[in-house]
């Protein structure tokens, strides 16, 4: 909505809604690709930090490279083919999104901290307030959603 004064627009609040800010990357499991997904996703929150003026709680940087390393190291251990990182972004939370060609869903194992190996979708729901799975038709998705505050 703007207002008009002597001829002067002046802005008085959004005229249009706001979109999420919204990055897309994909990886063929050439060694290297979690540090270049981590990288991608450490840039992600910086740019959230100046364009939507988000505030992000101490620690949060440190989770999100964690969530994006666990859900790219999956899609990398099980799946053939390229996986693709999807990131959306507000000012309140960042949902990451990670798509691969296997089929096979992920199994959340019961917490055992004698087992060895198999705790990436157990440190993925601890660190995020949503996790969600689907079949997609190339093969499955991961959704985590990660609040910026807490």
């Amino acid at each position: 909505m703007t207002e008009h004064l002597g001829g002067a627009v002046i802005p008085t609040g959004f005229d249009v809604p706001v979109e999420p800010l919204r990055r897309a990357t994909h990886f063929t499991g050439e060694p290297g690709c979690i540090a270049e997904a981590r990288a991608f996703a450490a840039q992600f929150l910086e740019q959230l930090r100046t364009e939507w003026c988000a505030r992000v709680d101490r620690g949060v940087d440190g989770e999100l490279l964690l969530l994006v390393s666990e859900l790219i190291t999956n899609a990398d251990r099980h799946s053939d083919g390229p996986y693709i990182l999807e990131l959306e972004g507000t000012d309140a939370a960042v949902v990451v999104s990670v798509c691969d060609s296997s089929t096979a869903l992920p199994h959340l194992f019961p917490k055992n901290p004698q087992r060895v190996g198999r705790h990436g979708l157990e440190i993925v729901h601890a660190l995020a307030t949503e996790v969600v799975v689907e079949r997609i038709p190339v093969g499955k998705r991961v959704i985590a959603r990660l609040e910026l505050r807490r």
